[in-house]
């Protein structure tokens, strides 16, 4: 089993850099694949990012597709989400999410751990 805990929100303006990072304990991150999904007020939760547990293949919500990074240091157990470019349309709590496994992963309900989240506000 393995725990996940975010940190790196906050209040950015639109424009500006946010870097989500993603640290796991319990188990070695190498074995899983990880992945960001967001929720907003009154909103359904949705997909961001994801990579697979070598960290060589990613995927991208198309919004944010070239604005967003992820990557994991399977070194460190951690996991990163480098946001740039910035929305108002960003602003959600972001969940670091992980499955043992081959590939990369769209659906929440492929994932098995989930951390607490991090809040992110974007002003205009």
């Amino acid at each position: 089993q393995v725990q996940l805990i975010e940190s790196g929100g906050g209040l950015v303006q639109a424009g500006g850099s946010l870097r989500l990072s993603c640290v796991a304990s319990g188990r070695a991150l190498s074995v899983y694949a990880v992945g960001w999904f967001r929720q907003s007020p009154g909103k359904e939760r949705e997909f961001v990012a994801a990579i697979d547990r070598s960290g060589r293949s990613t995927g991208y919500e198309d919004a944010v597709e070239g604005r967003f990074t992820i990557s994991k240091d399977n070194a460190k157990n951690t996991a990163y989400l480098q946001m740039n470019g910035l929305k108002v349309e960003d602003t959600a709590d972001y969940y670091c999410v992980a499955v043992s496994g081959v590939g990369w992963f769209r659906g929440s309900a492929t994932y098995r751990y989930w951390g607490q989240g991090t809040q992110v506000m974007v002003s205009a």
